[in-house]
């Protein structure tokens, strides 16, 4: 090459005729010409061809140099083969690892966002929270749909189900595989988004596959040291809303109008959730939390708001990476060797993270035609506390709780004087005794506690590597056989002090996990040249074992708690208090596998593949699969002159099968530990009635596309159809318990997915000094349920917030359902559609989900998956400066905020307040209602609407209860009547606010118990990336030094505008869903982080 270094198979041909060979390790090669005009032609992929006459020369030396064009155009294809793109008759995306490491990111897939056409990820969370990769949308109903990862030809799973939940309410997400990996080691990944790409795989393939290809040493000229460093810090700045106005309490009460509790001021019940006391700010005197000054006396203080607690409580998060890598290259060795450390410090006070990664890459020559590869890695990830998600023990839940009229800095010294370690300092109810002393009632969580005092460390020991050995057995024909190991160790545990509400005499459990992957395989490749053909061809196969294990020993939830508080030991828990969990699983798959490429006149190539796979986990009469793969590559530049301008003109088709097994164990039933009952371990079998002769998911994908480029590639776009279909799909469905189950696994069901990726890019300006390129990504996809099994006609992915997500028969999947608001459904009548009313001012609603026949009759309020997305990346260079800047941009779908639904049933936020209907300058309320029925009453108009407010500020109508007469009244619009005999409405009275309209408490109002109040547009544009770089002068013993500053997320616009991400709305919760995975997709409960500008500096030496 044009660095002196020796290149392997080159192919070299002499024009004109079919005699050709290929070079050796040495970069020698022998051939016979026919005569001294003969033309030898040298092309090697990502190199510029070069040809030349012989002459009278027997011995021809040939230097060719790197293409910039064409290395844009070599690709990482299945089983770590490298392909020229232009030969590919399917889709692969790739993004190299100097895009990746331009921002700094904790997990690598973060990076890919907006990056990759058809692919969607989902951060669940801050750092070290899992993140969701899906390509080309949902493949199946049961699985977590993440694609198969290999790094260096290591497979890795990039599972979801990383949520343990040991502790009542501590949900906890520890974190997925991918993020073990240091970011900085990645050289490239490639992207298999469809069957044809990915089929080799067999069926661990059927969600696509994500290829990383890490550095090594092979390009070093002498030893080389890179160190690298970036420091971020990450400031709030953006909150949730929520209002100032009242305190705790249900009823807006004055000082003079109150209850009567025998004190000389009003007292203000910090521990009841509803936000519709006192108004603040009013000048109001009141008993409140802290109710005592220093002396002991109890008072009285004014209700003054507290705007800044969530500021108050949360910190500047911090974190630096630094790293360091050695690489050399001599005539028999290379090598690189790597060592990464990151160390975080989240907003959330208490939250942190951690990883060690050290990674050695190495490739010895043992003989010319021999050389053995390894590569070993060992990463370690942890924390001393990762906060919990969802509900419970998650302090986001304890800080947004907190009402206004509480200042959060009061709650810095978390323990009560003189009971230290033994009981929270939280705000709750004052109570006054018969005795004339005070007392505690309904104590609530603080923040800080359960920031501090609920934790839960991991830690997490991975290694992962391989050793391969390539044999050049004659030019042309090769061997490669390869020994893979993915192995981690992880523990986990809880640690409660007590007082937490879920915990109150404390917690102590440990779960320790192992996981181990291995591989053996083998490729046998030949290829060969034969005038205007090309083939190779490759046969091999593969063994792969998985052994997992789990033990988990902890304390009964809600149980005796510690025996000594804060000493968080298994001894320190009661035997009969003690709950013991183990299990493991085994599965194996054997696989045949063969591919052949055949290429004509570089203008038009055939792919082939075939794969049979045969696993452990499906009854032997089934567990054998075949799955075929073809595609086609058309260069129909390469056939037909089109002019100087023409780079590229592609047609590319493919069409393939794959299969998917199931888990280990689902073919018999096998005994479980359902825990101790006293001292007796009690075992149970599983409530699913098995099927034993289960059968393999079958997934039938083709596609189609182009790829063009113009102008040297300066202008370059590519487009993609798809279409699949997934069958066979291993579902579960009901059973009444009379049969003994809960529910029956079945082979049933059709998934078909269609969609479109188009991208467009190239480079506007290319100057000496000015270089501009820009890439605009566009991607559609669209999966519904074809076909289910008969009686089954629904799925269900997950149930919550009186909602769920449903899907039938011709749905798209991740419809979101809610129940019926009962209405008027009398078309005859003048009330048609007006909600119905009870004699005591209430709404109905019908929770129905589908009538006699299987037709869905709730409500369709949406769907948690986007119409489309779309991403865009563009840099500049200017002599030593470079910026660059990445945009996604989602467009549709919805989520619900189970954080607003909360808040908004205790009238925490300003939204629900601006959602009262004030009438109070209306003279004829009732004719006024009828006068815009179509927006208040009707179904096209608002479908929860309430008349009143609080207080008089906000329309509300005088109401009295307990003998207190305050301006809270409300009432819901709509009519009360019945059906006769014939179906016809009979209207008994109108409830539009007359005198007969019965009224209610304005915190009674319920319209927050249906989803679609807190089901919100997801559309987001972020600006992902950008950074400004600057590349120094030459200095003496420096070969690279750069600067950087750059930041995440610095722009964040949403639809929804409640200050919540969407791309946040996966719910962590304990167990499995239906979906197959511990995550409810489409929906979020106080996992509401502030939104950050985080500021970067990164610092790269190279020496």
């Amino acid at each position: 090459d044009d660095s002196g270094e020796p290149l392997l198979a080159v192919t070299v041909v002499v024009l004109g005729t079919s005699v050709g060979t290929v070079t050796d390790q040495n970069g020698h090669y022998s051939i016979e010409v026919p005569d001294e005009n003969s033309i030898l032609r040298f092309s090697f992929i990502g190199m510029e061809t070069k040809e030349i006459t012989v002459g009278n020369r027997t011995i021809i030396d040939v230097t060719i140099a790197t293409s910039s064009i064409a290395m844009d155009e070599v690709v990482i294809t299945a089983l770590g083969i490298s392909r020229e793109k232009k030969s590919l008759g399917y889709s692969v995306g790739e993004v190299k690892g100097e895009a990746l490491q331009q921002v700094a990111q904790e997990n690598v897939l973060n990076s890919l966002a907006g990056r990759v056409s058809g692919v969607a990820i989902n951060s669940t969370g801050g750092a070290g929270s899992s993140v969701s990769m899906v390509i080309r949308g949902a493949s199946s109903l049961t699985s977590d749909n993440q694609p198969l990862f290999v790094i260096d030809g290591i497979p890795m799973t990039n599972t979801l189900n990383n949520v343990t939940e040991m502790a009542r309410d501590t949900k906890v997400d520890y974190g997925n595989a991918i993020s073990d990996i240091n970011p900085e080691d990645i050289e490239s990944i490639s992207v298999l988004k469809g069957p044809s790409a990915a089929a080799l795989y067999g069926s661990r393939a059927g969600n696509g596959v994500v290829l990383i290809t890490t550095k090594s040493g092979k390009e070093s000229k002498g030893i080389g040291v890179t160190v690298t460093s970036n420091t971020v810090i990450e400031n709030p700045y953006k909150y949730l809303e929520k209002h100032n106005l009242f305190a705790n309490g249900r009823r807006p009460y004055t000082q003079d109008n109150r209850p009567n509790n025998g004190l000389d001021y009003y007292s203000v019940p910090a521990g009841d959730s509803y936000w519709v006391g006192p108004e603040l700010d009013k000048g109001m005197m009141a008993y409140q939390w802290p109710f005592f000054d220093e002396n002991g006396n109890l008072t009285a203080r004014a209700l003054e708001s507290h705007p800044d607690n969530w500021k108050n409580f949360f910190q500047t998060g911090f974190t630096t990476t630094n790293g360091v890598s050695i690489t050399d290259a001599k005539d028999n060795l290379n090598y690189r060797l790597s060592y990464n450390n990151m160390l975080s410090s989240g907003v959330i006070p208490n939250s942190d993270l951690h990883r060690n990664s050290l990674s050695l890459n190495s490739t010895v020559k043992l003989l010319d035609n021999l050389s053995i590869s390894s590569s070993i890695n060992y990463a370690n990830t942890g924390a001393d506390n990762r906060p919990a998600g969802n509900r419970g023990a998650n302090p986001m839940q304890a800080l947004y709780e907190l009402n206004p009229h509480l200042d959060v800095l009061d709650m810095q010294d978390y323990w009560v004087e003189g009971q230290e370690g033994i009981q929270q300092n939280g705000p709750y109810n004052l109570v006054v005794n018969p005795d004339g002393t005070y007392g505690v009632d309904d104590m609530i969580n603080n923040p800080y506690f359960i920031a501090n005092e609920v934790n839960n460390p991991f830690s997490r020991n991975r290694i992962y590597g391989n050793l391969k050995v390539d044999w050049e057995i004659v030019p042309g024909l090769s061997l490669m056989a390869r020994y893979t190991l993915d192995q981690y160790n992880e523990e986990r545990e809880t640690k409660i002090a007590p007082s937490y509400s879920q915990e109150p005499n404390g917690f102590y459990g440990i779960a320790n996990l192992f996981r181990r992957e291995q591989n053996t395989d083998f490729l046998l490749s030949y290829n060969k040249n034969a005038g205007d053909f090309s083939v190779s061809a490759s046969a091999g196969g593969n063994y792969m074992y998985q052994y997992s294990s789990n033990l988990t020993t902890q304390a009964k939830k809600r149980g005796t708690g510690l025996i000594i508080p804060n000493i968080y030991s298994i001894s320190n828990v009661a035997p009969d208090n003690l709950s013991y969990y183990s299990g493991y699983s085994q599965k194996g798959i054997y696989s045949l596998y063969g591919l052949a490429s055949i290429g004509y006149k570089d203008f038009i190539y055939l792919d082939l593949t075939a794969r049979n796979d045969w696993s452990s986990t499906l009854p032997e009469e089934n567990r054998s699969y075949f799955y075929p793969s073809a595609s086609l590559s058309m260069l129909l530049s390469n056939m037909i002159d089109m002019g100087p301008h023409v780079s590229l003109v592609k047609l590319r088709g493919g069409w393939a099968m794959v299969g998917n097994d199931t888990d280990p164990y689902r073919l018999t039933q096998t005994m479980g530990n359902a825990g101790a009952w006293g001292n007796q371990t009690r075992l149970t079998t599983s409530g699913t009635l098995l099927l034993p002769d289960l059968k393999p998911e079958i997934q039938t994908s083709w596609e189609i596309g182009a790829d063009l480029a113009f102008l040297q590639n300066r202008l370059r776009a590519d487009f993609t159809y798809y279409e699949s279909e997934n069958e066979n799909q291993i579902l579960g469905i009901g059973l009444p318990p009379s049969s003994g189950f809960t529910s029956k696994q079945i082979n049933a069901g059709l998934l078909a997915s269609k969609g479109i990726e188009f991208s467009v890019g190239g480079v506007p300006v290319r100057t000496n000094d000015l270089n501009w390129d820009v890439n605009l990504i566009f991607s559609k996809n669209k999966t519904t349920i074809e076909e289910l099994s008969e009686g089954f006609d629904y799925i269900r992915l997950w149930s919550d917030a009186k909602g769920g997500a449903y899907s039938w028969v011709g749905d798209e999947i991740g419809q979101l359902i809610d129940r019926a608001l009962v209405r008027v459904d009398d078309p005859n009548s003048p009330y048609h559609g007006w909600p119905i009313i009870d004699d005591e001012g209430w709404e109905d609603s019908d929770r129905t989900l589908q009538d006699e026949d299987g037709n869905r009759v709730a409500p369709v309020i949406g769907n948690f998956n986007p119409d489309f997305m779309i991403g865009m990346q563009t840099g500049v260079t200017y002599k030593n400066w470079t910026i660059s800047a990445s945009l996604d941009w989602r467009v549709g779908g919805q989520f619900v905020s189970q954080t607003f639904r909360y808040g908004e049933s205790d009238l925490h936020s300003q939204r629900w307040l601006d959602k009262a209907l004030d009438l109070s300058d209306v003279d004829d309320i009732p004719a006024y209602l009828k006068e815009h029925a179509d927006e208040y009453l009707s179904p096209d108009g608002e479908f929860f609407v309430v008349v009143g407010g609080p207080t008089d500020e906000y329309g509300g109508f005088n109401f009295t209860e307990d003998g207190i007469t305050l301006n809270d009244g409300v009432f819901m619009p709509g009519v009360e009547g019945y059906y006769d005999d014939d179906g016809n409405f009979v209207m008994t009275r109108e409830n539009l606010g007359g005198a007969d309209t019965p009224l209610i408490r304005y915190q009674d109002y319920y319209g927050w118990s249906y989803t679609r109040n807190a089901t919100f547009d997801a559309d987001f544009i972020k600006l992902r990336e950008i950074s400004i770089g600057y590349k120094l002068p030459p200095i003496k013993g420096i070969q690279n030094l750069t600067v950087s500053i750059y930041s995440r997320n610095i722009m964040l616009w949403t639809k929804a505008g409640i200050g919540i991400d969407p791309e946040t709305a996966f719910q962590p919760e304990g167990g499995t869903q239906p979906s197959g995975i511990q995550f409810k997709q489409g929906i979020e409960r106080f996992n509401v982080s502030p939104w950050t500008i985080p500021v970067g500096i990164k610092l790269n030496i190279s020496f």
